[in-house]
């Protein structure tokens, strides 16, 4: 049937499907306007699990609740978005009050997947070159709590 070609495991991805967005003190602004290839990645902050073994063999797992995470976002030199991060950075750094309040979220609106970082905070202000031939500028921040999922597949093959 149509149904089941569709659901062979065929798909597809790109970039052009995400939709990412900060906002937090001093502005909200999209993030996949001037991203580089690399995108925007996610990553866990730790491992979930540590393993310890004892001194007879036996193991002892310990789960760790920690639903932190770093988020990068590679954006080119000519990206607008590099002005906007930069004036959220220069409200939030003025002291603790507004320091660690972004909410980034991103959604493929093809598959699905879905994140939402709360309690994100600046690492630090990206490297910044000014050479022959323009940069990328890699913001990162430090998220407390991500929750998201990864949707079913290709929306339109469902």
């Amino acid at each position: 049937t149509d149904r089941e070609e569709k659901n062979m495991g065929y798909g597809s991805y790109s970039f052009y499907d995400v939709q990412a967005a900060i906002a937090g003190p001093g502005g909200a602004t999209p993030l996949t306007a001037g991203s580089a290839e690399e995108g925007i990645t996610i990553a866990p902050f730790e491992d979930k699990n540590t393993m310890t073994i004892g001194a007879d063999g036996s193991v002892m797992h310990s789960h760790h609740c920690s639903k932190a995470c770093t988020v990068t976002i590679k954006l080119l030199k000519t990206s607008p978005i590099n002005a906007i991060l930069r004036a959220m950075y220069n409200v939030q750094d003025r002291g603790s009050k507004n320091w660690g309040k972004n909410t980034i979220t991103l959604v493929n609106t093809k598959s699905g997947d879905a994140e939402t970082i709360q309690g994100a905070a600046f690492v630090k202000l990206p490297e910044n070159a000014w050479a022959k031939e323009g940069n990328i500028l890699e913001w990162q921040f430090h998220g407390a709590i991500n929750s998201g999922l990864l949707g079913p597949g290709d929306l339109e093959m469902i």
